[in-house]
Formats: C-alpha cells, sequence, structure tokens
C-alpha cells in the first residue's frame, strides 16, 4: 500500500519546476503540508481543492515521513550568501 500511496508523488521538471507534486499536478507536496500544519483538516482540503483525492494527502504525508527518516544530511557549501 505504501508503494501504491508514494507512486503519487511525481517529480517532473516541467511540472512546478521540478518540486515534487501529486499526480503530475501542479499541487506541491510541501503546499499540502504547509496547510495541514496551519490546522487545515483533510476534508478542508479535499472541499478547497477538489481534484485532490484522500490518498493525495496520505501520501504526502507518507513522503515527509520518509523524508525525515533520513540518515545523514550533508551541508551544501556556496561561495554566496543569500538574504
Amino acid at each position: 500500500m505504501e508503494a501504491g500511496l508514494l507512486q503519487r508523488i511525481t517529480i517532473n521538471p516541467e511540472v512546478c519546476h521540478g518540486k515534487p507534486t501529486l499526480r503530475n499536478m501542479r499541487y506541491p507536496v510541501s503546499l499540502i503540508l504547509d496547510l495541514l500544519s496551519a490546522g487545515m483538516t483533510t476534508e478542508e482540503l479535499l472541499t478547497d481543492y477538489p481534484a485532490l483525492e484522500k490518498e493525495d494527502i496520505q501520501a504526502c504525508l507518507l513522503y515527509a515521513s520518509r523524508l525525515s527518516q533520513t540518515k545523514t544530511i550533508h551541508k551544501l557549501w556556496c561561495d554566496k550568501v543569500y538574504y
């Protein structure tokens, strides 16, 4: 079941500049996670975004969970500082 959910997360350079999105639509995973963390419920999301399905929201949560299980994070260095 988890593999099926994760297949809903797509990365396409032609959609949202290659950010992870839901089913190749212009709904970035980050947007859904931001709305959930702000207190929006699944039902509210589905009402406000009728193209989404309950499984899409579950996929976003699973994706975030998998990312948080990363064992190591490497700091990237660049020669410029952005503010």
